[in-house]
């Protein structure tokens, strides 16, 4: 007699909770309109899609090591937040807050370095370098070597916006992972001492931040720290 179990994968035996815990909201519903504003500084964290892409423990690595009974750890970014496929983040208008002049800093998953390329130059940027790497201070598990890095790369539509702040940044900032998909301020931060005067903005932003306006559909209410830099 054959054993069902042994042709069921892990992605199939639990479907039913990555439907349940996955979060999906209409485009037009997940985010606000944009300022009637120009920016010369954009500083993005896509949402990016995995295609439904989960991370699994060790007991369903693969159908002999499948333990039907075993309620295994499952994740997905989709589960935290609802993701965008780079089609979709395509159709945002970025043309109407980018400046003549502007920098585009976006962050990009290993895995979609490809994509946020395609992305920066859908919204009207040529891609330059990698503006910062970010080494959390952990690994993940992954098919090829450990992944202990995030990137964050720099577009330019026009012209380097002037005046100029700070030119010794530093490219690598090496501090420990949080919250997940949460960046370091430390890179808004560094942004902010090359670029201070110039007007700013951060998409999917999910805080409020003194010198930058705000666009997500995650935004916090200010800080305590916010409100003592602003009156301070």
């Amino acid at each position: 007699m054959v054993n069902i179990v042994e042709k069921i994968t892990g992605y199939q035996l639990y479907n039913p909770e990555v439907k349940k815990r996955t979060q999906r909201r209409p485009m037009d519903q997940l985010y606000p309109d944009f300022p009637d504003k120009k920016y010369e500084i954009i500083y993005a964290d896509p949402p990016w899609d995995y295609n439904g892409k989960l991370q699994f423990d060790k007991s369903s690595t693969d159908m002999e090591r499948l333990d039907p009974e075993k309620e295994i750890f499952i994740s997905s970014a989709s589960f935290k937040y609802p993701t965008l496929k780079k089609e979709e983040l395509f159709r945002l208008r970025i043309d109407k807050i980018r400046d003549e002049n502007c920098l585009l800093f976006m962050w990009a998953t290993n895995p979609h370095l490809d994509q946020a390329i395609e992305v920066g130059q859908a919204w009207g940027f040529e891609y330059k370098t990698v503006a910062f790497i970010w080494d959390k201070m952990v690994h993940n598990p992954v098919r090829y070597t450990l992944s202990n890095c995030e990137l964050c790369l720099v577009f330019k539509h026009g012209k380097i916006p002037q005046p100029r702040g700070a030119r010794n940044i530093q490219q690598l900032v090496r501090l420990p992972r949080h919250a997940h998909s949460k960046k370091p301020d430390e890179v808004r931060h560094n942004i902010e001492l090359m670029f201070p005067t110039q007007a700013k903005i951060e998409l999917f932003a999910r805080g409020q931040f003194r010198g930058w306006d705000q666009w997500g559909f995650d935004v916090q209410e200010p800080s305590e720290e916010f409100f003592s830099l602003t009156n301070g």
